[in-house]
């Protein structure tokens, strides 16, 4: 089979299976349609080998402009999702069939969950997580204060970890409201370089050390959500376990609960 070239950027894609040449005959042309795109740093994602790409979640339709930011940088996007899409008719089949990764929140076999995306991201695949775990619930939309189960795969994973700032599909459909189909918003992606994690390279995975490079994971993709916008970062950031008691970290396990309460 022919490799399809990324348009504009010469880049050579790799081999789609049947359930992925589907989505990108079917989806993409939709995603076309939907959105108008802007995005910077696509040299960062690397044209060959493994990347965890870390992401803010605005809307439960970003995860099709993310897959489409990552096909369009030459690359197959291989998403953690809630373990509940893969049963759901048709949709279960294309995340099946695509191999995306399922998680099972809220309990001890989110572990293996984080032992599938370590597999992946050996065998050279683009990884994707949403660090938050849900779509932000900050009124604002600012990225929310994330669990640590992010921190331990950039620390155990030994490939690039690349943070990516988006914003605009929340224009298309924000949580609690509406879908506006028609407003084709202008979507902007930004992927930052890959971030320095060497001094925390032979450190004990401590509840401290987890928290901190989650942090910073987590302000290398807000920093640059505050130049998009033109405004002002909010001091702290949105803790979804001060007001609901859903669990927004899907790769923890029981002990990792246990012993990072924030």
């Amino acid at each position: 089979m022919v490799r399809i070239r990324t348009r504009g950027r010469g880049r050579k894609h790799e081999r789609p299976n049947f359930w992925y040449r589907l989505c990108i005959v079917v989806i993409w042309p939709a995603a076309q349609l939907l959105t108008r795109r802007r995005r910077t740093g696509l040299e960062n994602i690397p044209r060959t080998g493994g990347a965890l790409v870390v992401a803010n979640h605005v809307s439960v339709v970003d995860p099709l402009t993310v897959a489409q930011l990552v096909y369009d940088a030459g690359r197959l996007p291989h998403f953690l999702a809630k373990s509940t899409l893969f049963s759901a008719p048709v949709v279960g089949r294309l995340m099946r069939g695509t191999k995306q990764i399922p998680v099972q929140r809220n309990s001890a076999e989110a572990a293996g969950s984080l032992s599938a995306a370590l597999d992946a991201l050996r065998a050279g695949q683009i990884v994707i997580i949403y660090p938050e775990g849900t779509t932000t619930r900050d009124p604002d939309l600012w990225p929310m204060r994330a669990r640590t189960g992010v921190a331990r795969l950039a620390l155990t994973c030994g490939v690039p970890v690349l943070p990516l700032t988006q914003w605009g599909p929340q224009e298309i459909l924000r949580r609690g409201s509406r879908p506006h189909p028609f407003a084709r918003p202008l979507v902007h992606g930004v992927v930052g370089p890959p971030l320095d994690l060497t001094p925390w390279a032979d450190a004990d995975l401590t509840p401290a050390v987890l928290r901190t490079v989650t942090d910073l994971i987590m302000n290398a993709i807000t920093i640059p959500l505050g130049e998009i916008r033109q405004a002002e970062i909010p001091a702290q950031p949105w803790n979804a376990r001060s007001t609901t008691s859903l669990d927004v970290e899907p790769l923890a396990t029981d002990r990792d609960q246990e012993r990072d309460p924030a």
